[in-house]
């Protein structure tokens, strides 16, 4: 698809007329013309303002000349998983789990490696394989090269070991100390939780990234803690296989 398709779709899609549009990227009606005739294509900076608005990568908007790898994790991407720059704008170098709100989520590779094995692994491909492959190709990917420059001197790192501290220090009963927290999308893994008046409430933006854990309870049994934490909250929660039948623990405000 061309830019001038891509264009106009998204601005259909988005219920805006030309004259809209132009005023969101602080061009004329006349140049969006252009661009879906086919005349012109917009400059990199509106492609920037066109990319945060419709939440698309600036690769789609050219019309996906160019198959996206997150440059943390080697996963292909596309506009659903692309993470985002502090101001919202997507970043399609990486995917939501590696790179949200402007922050690198992972400072240590062989951690990154033991989260991706088991997704990777299947009946062709063991685990071994996938972590023999992840310590091949990992270091070749742009994040791991810049890993001084990019990595912001630990700073995230040490945001993590603080949330950890604070969750460890609630001692709920029957929840294992948390000894890590992962990068999750919000997604898959905003539950609806039933409340006292009968009704259910989802606590999480599905676009957004979070930190969080899943933990076995000390005292067995079939339902598992959830953890879950940002800058604002730690949400705490018990569920079934599969997230089933949750149940909230804890939402405390930081």
């Amino acid at each position: 698809m061309d830019t001038k398709d891509v264009i106009y779709e998204l601005r259909i899609k988005n219920g805006m007329s030309q004259d809209e549009l132009a005023e969101k990227v602080f061009v004329t009606r006349q140049a969006v013309s252009r661009w879906e005739n086919g005349d012109t294509v917009p400059s990199t900076d509106t492609l920037k303002l066109l990319s945060k608005l419709f939440n698309v990568s600036i690769n789609t908007l050219l019309g996906s000349p160019r198959t996206l790898i997150c440059q943390c994790c080697g996963m292909p991407l596309d506009d659903s998983i692309i993470g985002a720059d502090k101001d919202g704008t997507p970043n399609e170098n990486y995917c939501k789990w590696c790179y949200a709100d402007g922050q690198y989520t992972y400072s240590d590779m062989d951690e990154l490696i033991e989260v991706c094995v088991p997704h990777m692994a299947s009946d062709g491909f063991s685990e071994e394989q996938a972590r023999a492959y992840l310590k091949q190709a990992l270091p070749q990917l742009d994040y791991w090269k810049r890993y001084e420059e990019l990595s912001g001197n630990g700073e995230f790192e040490a945001f993590k070991r603080q949330l950890i501290e604070e969750i460890n220090a609630l001692n709920i009963e029957g929840m294992p100390k948390v000894e890590s927290l992962n990068a999750l999308v919000g997604s898959y893994v905003n539950l609806s939780y039933p409340l006292p008046s009968g009704m259910s409430a989802k606590f999480l933006n599905d676009g957004a990234t979070y930190l969080g854990n899943q933990l076995e309870p000390e005292f067995g049994g079939d339902r598992c803690f959830g953890v879950l934490a940002n800058m604002d909250f730690i949400l705490i929660c018990t569920y079934e296989a599969d997230g089933k039948n949750p149940e909230l623990v804890l939402y405390k405000k930081r």
